[in-house]
């Protein structure tokens, strides 16, 4: 039972298919060969399109699933063609938080500000690090991301909006390096979504519940 006043950091997020997988998950052994304090993608850190980060109210997450689904019926995501085009990070001096960016699309857009609508009666302003699914009672949530949930819309949101797959972290000056490498661009799909509760580095720590998704 959730207490009166209680809200949880949610990323509603689409879940990509096999091919932004292997691409992910290659992406993240490389960094984490050279920067072994990062994490990797496993069932903590779930590769994730996320489509929109909210504070919500824990009492009404069944309300926000249910909304979710609504729109993910009327949206059908899972007959879309992305293209994943660049790497992108982050900079947390002397680090940054890298990603794979997908191109953004009138889909993706119109899924967000769906979603945006959908979920508006059960959100609130701002939140603490006791939102966030936590290893360390908190300690490993970076406090800046709680402003970027807060801010989140309009911040990140419509024209904003960056798509991207997070694939692991890096010093500043190796992301550079492979920032300018040549990037070979590859076209997936979304196998799925869900809504995760938010960890560290904006992670999608906890799977929350998954969502209806078809064709």
């Amino acid at each position: 039972m959730s207490r009166p006043g209680e809200v949880t950091a949610i990323d509603i997020a689409l879940e990509p298919d096999e091919t932004m997988l292997e691409h992910a998950s290659a992406a993240n052994a490389r960094l984490r060969s050279v920067y072994p304090a990062g994490f990797a993608l496993d069932e903590a850190h779930h590769p994730h399109i996320t489509m929109l980060q909210r504070f919500v109210r824990t009492a009404d997450l069944d309300k926000v699933y249910a909304a979710a689904d609504a729109v993910l019926a009327s949206n059908k995501p899972a007959t879309w063609q992305l293209v994943a085009i660049k790497y992108y990070y982050i900079p947390s001096p002397p680090d940054g938080l890298a990603g794979i960016v997908i191109e953004p699309t009138d889909d993706l857009l119109g899924l967000q500000q769906c979603l945006i609508d959908a979920i508006a009666p059960y959100t609130e302003n701002t939140g603490t690090v006791a939102a966030f699914a936590s290893t360390e009672q908190g300690r490993d949530i970076q406090e800046q991301l709680i402003d970027y949930v807060a801010a989140f819309v309009p911040s990140s949101t419509g024209a904003k909006f960056n798509p991207h797959v997070t694939v692991g972290v890096g010093t500043q000056t190796y992301l550079d390096q492979m920032l300018a490498e040549p990037f070979p661009a590859f076209t997936f799909s979304p196998a799925g979504a869900s809504v995760y509760q938010l960890g560290t580095y904006g992670t999608a720590q906890k799977k929350l519940q998954a969502l209806q998704f078809g064709p």
